[in-house]
């Protein structure tokens, strides 16, 4: 009969139930779940909090003191590797291809490279150059460009003080073609300005195209760069300088600023858009080039050059 069975150990019933000593747990809620994870790690612990606003604070934090540095760049091709190393770009290594047929802009690459120094040669197998440069069509030389070491926008004002002149410095507003950059570091250079500030955002930085368009100036000329541009002007504001933006529709000519003699900041927008809205309100002053030939507007390199000739007229230089 069943459930009367005298016989030992003998199953009386289907129904598996929770084995003895498990707390009426079942086999899984036996199992384990490995090793304690660290405080930081477990949510809710004061420790997790902690890392957390930690985290979420260096991802806040702006740009380091010394303005930090860009990424490298490669330069590929035979032609463009010959000019950056003819206009004095500078390079840390110059990669050629195994087996390379050696014409004459190869020969006249490997001279300059090694009458330079400090660059190093590396031979690479074609598959090595064509991974590094993406499938591009470098015909086996590719010059890589370290990355360029940004001043902070304080640095230059305070570099002109310290030499005992006042400041003229150029900002760049949405400007993204290198060679207007490298146009602008070299007006710079030529007028005897102390430095030209980029944002980090949305911009045009120190690329090998910029370096060869400043024709070697940028080797002497810094380039800064703002975390917020807007932030940076109304710094020099701060330290007294005056701020003036060009603009088509400015209120004044350039040639009637009597602020020009003086610790200054010209500040130039992109040939399209102009300066922005918040750029342009937070400018001392908006002042226009007079163009008497009827041309709507003039790039980024030439403006800046025609200010800075004006501001370099008027300081007597």
């Amino acid at each position: 009969m069943a459930g009367n069975s005298q016989r030992p150990n003998r199953r009386t019933s289907n129904k598996k139930g929770a084995q003895v000593g498990s707390g009426g747990k079942r086999r899984r809620g036996l199992e384990g779940k490995g090793p304690t994870p660290p405080a930081e790690m477990r949510k809710g612990h004061v420790k997790n909090r902690i890392a957390s606003a930690k985290a979420r604070q260096s991802a806040r934090r702006p740009a380091a003191r010394r303005g930090g540095k860009g990424t490298s760049e490669l330069v590929v091709g035979r032609n463009p590797v010959a000019e950056a190393l003819r206009e004095g770009v500078p390079a840390s290594t110059l990669y050629v291809q195994q087996f390379i047929d050696n014409d004459e802009r190869v020969r006249e690459a490997l001279k300059l490279a090694a009458d330079r120094g400090g660059i190093h040669l590396m031979e690479a197998p074609r598959p090595e150059l064509d991974r590094m440069t993406n499938g591009l069509n470098h015909q086996g030389l590719v010059l890589q460009v370290p990355p360029y070491e940004y001043a902070h926008p304080e640095d230059l004002s305070a570099a002109a003080y310290d030499d005992g002149e006042d400041p003229l410095i150029v900002a760049l507003d949405g400007v993204t073609d290198p060679r207007n950059l490298g146009a602008v570091v070299r007006s710079v250079a030529a007028f005897g300005g102390h430095g030209v500030v980029v944002p980090e955002r949305r911009a045009a930085g120190m690329t090998a195209g910029a370096w060869k368009t400043s024709a070697g100036t940028a080797a002497r000329t810094p380039v800064a760069r703002a975390t917020n541009l807007t932030r940076a002007l109304e710094a020099y504001q701060k330290e007294g300088l005056f701020v003036v933006g060009l603009a088509a529709d400015g209120e004044a000519e350039i040639q009637d600023v009597a602020a020009l003699d003086g610790p200054l900041v010209i500040v130039v927008g992109s040939e399209g858009k102009g300066l922005s809205r918040l750029v342009g309100e937070t400018c001392d002053m908006r002042v226009r080039i007079p163009m008497p030939g009827g041309a709507e507007s003039l790039n980024a390199g030439v403006a800046a050059g025609v200010a800075l000739y004006e501001a370099a007229r008027r300081r007597g230089a």
